[in-house]
């Protein structure tokens, strides 16, 4: 395959795509679906607007053809996708991808985690927001415990999978579970990622004074651990990654809010009906569903792509205020994944 290298406005290139596989989920996090809004009556996506197995293939060629070398699957939850291992071995089958990967709940990985080994996927993100049984069946919205989600991280590292653990902190919900935590990961040689409460959609009631920093997390930390920073590995990592000074075990930290990495911004979106979105907090997509459904040629949808990420300026977090975090339309975390 013949690799086009395409950068955008601000010269980023395009490097990593998330793909959205489902809008559905069996937890109702509050930062993501939040049950008061997404209730039993809430109308999910049909299967015909989905993309098919097929089309995310396709799109994935053509990804890849365009610079992209790693991708991860998303959701939603996105083992509640049907047969998910066989598009996990269609992508990983791409010889000039990188790397796959999967964000999850953790759940469904007992009955799935060998057959996505098998099928080429590499790494899970597992997200759990705390170890307090109580407070995470709160935070879940769903009153489930943490012992499905650690029989997950369980079964991926017994498939072999590599693991990191998503942790969200917001201020008065959990921000009393960081050294915990930390303090778990780093016992169990696991990679833990703390994330900024994001203004991600409309529909999870961000403010601004729930965000708790990387600074703030960092000193907290450092209070008990002694840490030292990690050189990124390339160009366009989102984490800032230190490790304990007494083993090799990483911590890194997402810090959307507090600390913008636009600049540098690699990735492009597929949400679950087939929207191309380039920045986490734009809610304007771009419609490749459709267009590809009209039979047009891998070649008209490299353009198509191709024109939309050369017409990309976004640097949203280095713009975010208060007003605009509550004014700008964004796409919910359900169709698009972190």
């Amino acid at each position: 395959m013949d690799t086009r290298k395409v950068k955008d406005k601000l010269n980023r290139p395009l490097r990593d795509l998330r793909i959205s596989v489902i809008d559905r989920c069996n937890f109702r996090c509050q930062y993501c679906m939040p049950a008061d809004l997404f209730g039993p009556d809430f109308v999910f996506l049909p299967k015909s607007e989905l993309l098919s197995y097929e089309e995310i293939e396709r799109l994935a060629h053509i990804f890849v053809g365009l610079g992209v070398e790693k991708i991860r699957l998303t959701g939603g939850e996105p083992l509640l996708r049907k047969d998910l291992p066989i598009l996990v071995k269609k992508i990983a089958s791409i010889k000039e991808l990188k790397d796959i990967g999967l964000t999850t709940n953790g759940i469904l990985l007992p009955k799935y985690a060998h057959e996505l080994k098998a099928a080429g996927l590499q790494r899970v993100n597992i997200s759990l927001d705390t170890l307090n049984d109580e407070l995470f069946g709160q935070i879940n919205g769903r009153g489930v415990g943490t012992e499905p989600v650690l029989d997950g991280i369980k079964a991926a590292r017994e498939a072999g999978l590599g693991v990191k653990i998503n942790m969200v902190v917001k201020k008065g919900l959990n921000d009393s579970e960081i050294i915990p935590m930390a303090q778990f990961c780093k016992d169990n040689g696991l990679q833990l990622r703390f994330i900024e409460y994001m203004d991600v959609g409309s529909t999870n009631g961000w403010k601004m004074d729930e965000v708790i920093t990387k600074k703030e997390i960092y000193s907290i930390l450092n209070k008990k651990f002694s840490l030292q920073p990690v050189d990124p590995d390339y160009y366009g990592e989102v984490a800032k990654r230190y490790k304990y000074e007494d083993n090799e075990v990483e911590v890194g930290f997402i810090t959307s809010v507090s600390e913008s990495f636009c600049s540098s911004c690699t990735r492009s979106r597929l949400s679950a009906n087939g929207q191309m979105f380039t920045c986490l907090f734009n809610g304007n997509g771009h419609d490749i569903r459709d267009f590809m459904r009209t039979g047009v040629s891998d070649e008209e949808i490299t353009e198509r792509i191709t024109s939309i990420w050369e017409g990309r300026s976004d640097r949203y977090s280095d713009e975010r205020t208060a007003e605009t975090a509550a004014n700008r339309k964004k796409i919910e975390m359900s169709y698009i994944g972190g």
